[in-house]
């Protein structure tokens, strides 16, 4: 997935993650994989196979659950004519509303961020989105080494995620100026201290980079000469010394050498989803603390300047989760709008439905549930703008968290 499909990753992620916690009564979730090749009709047909078998099932309930089940895949797969280009997976099941006897049949689409590569039907008591998690894999896992005389500092950038895997001190004492034969003495213990630390730095680095994490690509950098004599050496596997693609000069090594690894290495990181999130945040924090700079935040101030065009690129905290709830009197058509945490929607549904409606004192209700994140989507789509998602777990997405979540830089000022 490119860094710009921000939006649809943080879609499959929250879809995945609450597919994960679901459960069904006895094997009556439908999970399917459909590949980008095969034939719409083909499927169809496989799954009113799986129809009839399902008959031959002694629980009246069960075998009812999972007919009603796949039927309704079969309804939602003839909306295509064909697989998306990446496939499509389809879960569908009877899920408990409000205990047993209460099941619903759902059905949930995802065009996937990866092609699927064969056919899979799963019948089961829970939703098999292994293999969706294994779509989301970052496929470029970088390695950063920052390294002198004093420490060193191992890291592992994958996507908008940046670890701080391993920090090593040598406890080399700093060079000497005294004379004579003792100086000579002391250069040569300094150089075999250093020797045993260049060892203990491989040994780390091929733990934490070959048998935890598979790097497909190495960064080293720090100051003066010592990394160079660390590579020249041979200290590093020799796996990790054909992935090195860049070997950087820093201020730094240890934890603030892996920072600063990620800041000089742009060229090379391009493509790294956190290195995109750091420009668009840095970029939003310049314009907001500038004296009338294009940027503004809060979500009121958002909506705002999306519905008057004025807004470029909306930025959202991946961990926002908000959801807005619209409600349209059946009996009038008047209609009401709340923003709320998505932990209180229930509620919130709850106390909209009993409201009387302020035009004709009814409390009957058409309610209409969106994620935060598709609200803000739509609008922009209409003016042209785009959202992109931010990590919170990151230092830039924790700065921007502080803005409330929710920020946009400008095109104009309104």
């Amino acid at each position: 997935m490119s860094k710009s499909d921000s939006v649809r990753l943080y879609k499959v992620r929250k879809l995945i993650s609450e597919l994960s916690n679901k459960e069904g009564r006895g094997t009556e979730l439908v999970s399917l994989y459909i590949p980008p090749r095969k034939p719409i009709h083909e499927a169809i047909a496989n799954l009113r196979e799986e129809w009839g078998t399902a008959g031959n099932i002694k629980s009246d309930t069960t075998r009812n659950h999972v007919q009603d089940a796949l039927t309704r895949a079969m309804q939602r797969l003839k909306l295509y004519k064909t697989p998306p280009d990446t496939g499509l997976v389809v879960f569908s099941g009877a899920l408990p509303t409000n205990g047993p006897g209460s099941e619903v049949v759902n059905v949930w689409e995802i065009i996937p961020p990866k092609p699927v590569t064969q056919y899979l039907y799963q019948c089961d008591d829970h939703f098999h989105v292994e293999w969706l998690k294994d779509m989301l894999r970052e496929e470029k896992v970088f390695g950063l080494l920052a390294i002198d005389s004093n420490d060193v500092g191992m890291g592992i950038l994958s996507g908008d995620r940046l670890e701080v895997a391993d920090i090593l001190t040598s406890g080399i004492s700093g060079k000497t100026r005294k004379g004579g034969q003792s100086a000579r003495r002391y250069e040569r213990g300094r150089e075999m201290e250093l020797t045993y630390f260049f060892n203990r730095v491989g040994e780390h680095a091929t733990r934490v980079f070959v048998d935890s994490n598979k790097v497909t690509g190495m960064i080293v950098g720090g100051p003066g000469p010592t990394k160079d004599e660390f590579l020249k050496g041979g200290y590093l596997h020799y796996e990790l010394q054909k992935k090195v693609v860049a070997v950087l000069d820093l201020g730094y090594s240890g934890r603030e050498g892996i920072r600063e690894l990620v800041e000089k290495a742009g060229d090379v990181l391009k493509d790294v989803r956190l290195v995109e999130e750091k420009k668009l945040v840095q970029k939003f924090l310049f314009e907001v603390n500038r004296q009338g700079g294009l940027a503004v935040y809060g979500l009121p101030r958002v909506i705002e300047a999306l519905q008057k065009a004025s807004a470029d690129i909306v930025l959202v905290s991946d961990d926002l989760d908000m959801a807005r709830l619209d409600a349209t009197c059946k009996k009038c058509g008047t209609a009401k709008t709340e923003t709320v945490p998505a932990s209180k929607k229930i509620q919130e549904r709850q106390a909209m439905a009993s409201t009387p409606c302020a035009s004709c004192g009814a409390t009957d209700y058409d309610v209409v549930e969106k994620d935060l994140v598709d609200v803000l989507e739509e609008l922009a789509f209409q003016v042209g703008a785009k959202v992109e998602v931010i990590s919170a777990g990151t230092e830039e997405g924790s700065m921007f968290k502080s803005f409330g979540g929710v920020g946009a830089t400008l095109r104009y000022r309104s």
